[in-house]
């Protein structure tokens, strides 16, 4: 198989919905693995995907002026990324959702949680210092500590954040603000799907994607 390379790609021609293979770049799915791509258009069909996924298009589409679209051809958003989660419960109709948070994020989360509860959702929470472990009960050296090695340090629990998530039957989990490969081990062990609403970026504020732009950035690599 050769490798994808999307992000690379300047013509963006799936698009437009061009197949034609001398059009396409080499590395492009849409010419290297035709086969692929019926068995997995097949797979959409199926009972346990067909109402998640055309929720997921539907909401897309709400999430737009669709007269400013068709008649002006012009995109209008209309909701921030957290309406669009108590939205997309609704249309799934479940009540149950959890929330796996940063502890250095629990103001967000409060905020989060009450504007979800407002939309007539249960949430349930679980921080990611729960259970109280010391991170060398872990396992982990005193040195990984980021103050004093000899004093407690709580550990950060994604596996206990996702069992307690687990037990509680949720329909689907929000993350905000785990750190990263804390986020990969929640999402790995949650058994509902994951999406999120606030990613850690310790220097930006929560806002990773300013350092994609911003020329104090640009010697990141």
């Amino acid at each position: 198989m050769i490798d994808p390379k999307c992000a690379t790609c300047k013509t963006k021609l799936c698009l437009q919905g061009v197949t034609d293979e001398d059009m396409l770049p080499s590395y492009c799915p849409t010419k290297n693995l035709r086969e692929l791509i019926e068995d997995v258009k097949a797979k959409y069909q199926s009972e346990e995907l067909v109402n998640f996924f055309q929720c997921s298009a539907l909401l897309e589409k709400e999430c737009y002026d669709a007269k400013a679209a068709r008649e002006e051809g012009r995109i209008v958003p209309l909701r921030p990324r957290i309406k669009e989660i108590a939205e997309f419960a609704k249309k799934i109709e479940t009540q149950k959702i959890g929330l796996a948070f940063c502890s250095g994020l629990h103001d967000e989360a409060s905020r989060a949680n009450k504007i979800l509860e407002g939309h007539g959702l249960e949430v349930v929470s679980a921080m990611c210092s729960c259970g109280a472990l010391d991170k060398t009960a872990v396992g982990l050296p005193e040195e990984y500590k980021i103050r004093s090695p000899e004093n407690f340090e709580a550990s950060c629990n994604p596996l206990m954040q996702a069992e307690l998530l687990n037990r509680a039957k949720t329909a689907f989990n929000v993350l905000v603000g785990l750190c990263v490969g804390h986020d990969m081990l929640f999402t790995k062990y949650s058994e509902a799907p994951v999406t999120t609403l606030i990613v850690k970026d310790r220097l930006t504020g929560h806002n990773p994607v300013i350092t994609l732009y911003s020329r104090y950035h640009k010697d990141l690599v």
